[in-house]
């Protein structure tokens, strides 16, 4: 990585906890209801690879059709932890309170997540095991799917919800054909 991306990264990394305090949030991680649905692998039409980067996704953006269900298969190619999460930009916004709590708690340390802090308890029977099917949070080097029905058409996106790296431009739209 070179120092720019670095110096991008390390900043947006270390942004404030007020950036991130707008929106409502309903509980739970990854509420992607109104982009669709959790997709069986045997409906799945197509397999769409999608590459993590320090702040960056390849592919940018992707087309899909109404009802159509896809395979993402997604890798974590860069240096820190991202996640890839399918939703509506309200989702997104309200998520990243969530993902500041993980920071918080020591759950995501940059290049690394603490698998046993996951589990905790934190209050009102909710974890932070992020394993919601719209969504992966993965760390360097790591592959893992994602099977997403997605449903009309919407103001749909997806996005790392790291502290920061929406901000830095970690996000892709989904456009419907």
């Amino acid at each position: 990585m070179n120092a720019s991306k670095l110096f991008v990264a390390g900043m947006a990394f270390s942004m404030s906890a007020t950036a991130f305090a707008a929106g409502a949030h309903d509980g739970g991680h990854g509420h992607g209801a109104t982009s669709g649905e959790p997709g069986k692998a045997s409906e799945a039409s197509r397999t769409i690879t999608v590459e993590m980067y320090d702040n960056y996704y390849e592919p940018e953006e992707i087309s899909v059709k109404p009802g159509e269900t896809v395979r993402f298969v997604v890798e974590n190619k860069g240096n820190l932890v991202h996640e890839f999460n399918v939703g509506t930009p309200d989702m997104h916004e309200a998520h990243q309170e969530e993902m500041m709590m993980m920071v918080e708690h020591g759950i995501i340390q940059g290049g690394k997540l603490n698998h046993d802090m996951m589990n905790m308890d934190m209050g009102n029977g909710h974890s932070m095991k992020h394993d919601d099917p719209n969504s992966v949070l993965l760390e360097p080097g790591q592959s893992k799917e994602v099977i997403w029905k997605f449903s009309d058409k919407g103001n749909i996106e997806f996005a790392c919800n790291v502290p920061g790296h929406y901000q830095a431009g970690m996000y892709g739209e989904v456009n419907f054909e």
